[in-house]
């Protein structure tokens, strides 16, 4: 199971990284700041770059160099967390999803590294409400904390090993 979560966190991290590079590189979305990509009825996806320095939503953000290495060494030691619960995955779906959640951790990891704050720019909305600005490793994180909910609450009750006492 390993190797899985650990190929899907590869692809995720390149995935992530890449598109990070063509946003900041190739389009020179900071000065562009908004380009609009899809609008369907009250639905658009449009690219926007925000500068995420905080965690989730923005949460405890802080532009001093030591706020980026306790939420970079934050990050690094749920993921190391994350890496023994895969090794010890029981089933692919387990071991797929938290692969999505480290390889997207590491990713946002290293933009704190290089950046000193996370690039976001997907920027997803409907009926004049906007979602929070996001990348390629928050869908991946967030997708793979979704569907180990959803394992753990679905899986039917047999399938779960139980150690004797």
């Amino acid at each position: 199971m390993m190797r899985l979560g650990l190929s899907l966190a590869a692809v995720i991290l390149v995935a992530d990284q890449a598109s990070k590079w063509f946003m900041l590189e190739v389009l020179d979305l900071p000065e562009v700041r908004h380009i609009p990509l899809l609008a369907l009825g009250p639905f658009g996806f449009d690219l926007t770059m925000v500068w995420n320095r905080g965690v989730t939503f923005g949460m405890f953000a802080g532009d001093s160099a030591w706020t980026q290495a306790v939420l970079g060494a934050l990050a690094l030691a749920i993921a190391g967390f994350l890496l023994r619960w895969m090794a010890r995955a029981e089933n692919r779906t387990t071991a797929l999803a938290l692969g999505a959640v480290v390889g997207g951790a590491v990713g946002n990891v290293i933009d704190r590294i290089r950046f000193g704050a996370v690039a976001d720019f997907f920027d997803a909305h409907a009926w004049g409400w906007h979602w929070y600005v996001f990348n390629v490793a928050d869908a991946a994180i967030v997708l793979g904390v979704m569907t180990l909910v959803l394992d753990a609450l679905l899986r039917p009750s047999g399938s779960v090993k139980r150690s004797a006492p």
